[in-house]
């Protein structure tokens, strides 16, 4: 298979183009185009489009001369990004982030249960970026081990540390921070940062002694909740495409009972929870939660006008 997931592709025998979705079989890929429909069509029936780049990728020549920099000379920061396609919404894209003073030689193997295939091998240039992978998103749990290896090279007086030989087995788990502003990567984008080159952990035998005679701290102040809290997950966490229903459920209710204890500790008259209709799941939990709570006087649907049967308003003691 000559195509990759992310690739720009137009149709031989008609007037349409798009981007590699979905890698069927060794004959059949999926394209989407504009309109975000995937269609599954012959790989020897449509053609790569010449000339274009995805966005955020660079291509390097192999013998570019290494950048000479300007102040200190940065011995740590290689990571890697993962990022959603700017046109193929359901496809991610891996980057190597060389935010080093460092030359780089890197290679990328995946692993599938014990089916090792080379994806990627290239000399990464000081502060630069390069697409190393795809995947589909809907994937996450298929998604193959990762293997990376990297050599630091520089023409300037500095020790280079060790190669890296990193294995990565990325889990939901791994996006469950907020989303950043990728270095590197032109145009701009944001995504999940992982540090392959993470200082060794040192442990300071002191600080722990210390720590078991350190007095309780105070505890937390909680904030003040709003009057309304959206419970909807795209409000609530970056990574929702990468959690199941139930997954999802739970980071709502939880969410749910932290601002319904804010509002008890400030002794709020009433909050609404936007828990939106869908099928009815967040509702029924709710409900059955604040039905046994001491501190409810009673609750009911918001307003219809505004929320129609997507909101529950809730009266505190």
């Amino acid at each position: 298979m000559k195509y990759k997931l992310g690739d720009f592709v137009r149709f031989v025998d008609e007037k349409m183009e798009g981007f590699v979705t979905r890698i069927i079989d060794d004959q059949m890929i999926g394209v989407t185009g504009e309109d975000d429909f995937e269609i599954p069509v012959l790989a020897s029936k449509v053609t790569t489009v010449h000339g274009y780049e995805p966005e955020g990728s660079r291509r390097l020549n192999n013998i570019e001369e290494e950048k000479i920099l300007a102040g200190a000379f940065e011995t740590k920061g290689v990571y890697v990004a993962v990022a959603n396609d700017a046109k193929a919404n359901s496809v991610v894209h891996f980057y190597l982030i060389n935010d080093t003073s460092f030359q780089l030689l890197a290679s990328l193997t995946t692993d599938t249960q014990n089916h090792f295939r080379g994806e990627y091998n290239g000399i990464l240039a000081p502060k630069s970026a390069a697409k190393i992978y795809s995947a589909q998103l809907a994937d996450l749990q298929l998604w193959p081990k990762f293997i990376f290896h990297v050599i630091f090279h520089t023409k300037n007086n500095v020790e280079p540390p060790k190669p890296l030989v990193v294995v990565e087995k990325l889990k939901a788990k791994d996006f469950s921070g907020a989303k950043k502003q990728v270095p590197l990567l032109n145009p701009p984008a944001n995504g999940w940062l992982i540090q392959l080159d993470e200082p060794e952990l040192v442990i300071d035998a002191q600080k722990i002694k210390e720590s078991f005679f350190r007095p309780a701290e105070e505890k937390a102040a909680i904030n003040k909740p709003g009057e309304e809290i959206d419970l909807h997950i795209e409000k609530l966490r970056d990574d929702y495409q990468f959690l199941n229903s139930a997954e999802i459920l739970r980071v709502q209710l939880d969410y749910f009972q932290k601002a319904l204890d804010a509002a008890v500790v400030h002794q709020l008259p009433e909050i609404v929870f936007i828990h939106g209709s869908g099928n009815g799941t967040l509702k029924n939990e709710i409900h059955k939660i604040l039905s046994r709570h001491q501190k409810i006087q009673t609750f009911m649907d918001a307003r219809k006008e505004k929320f129609g049967y997507g909101a529950t308003k809730v009266m505190l003691k």
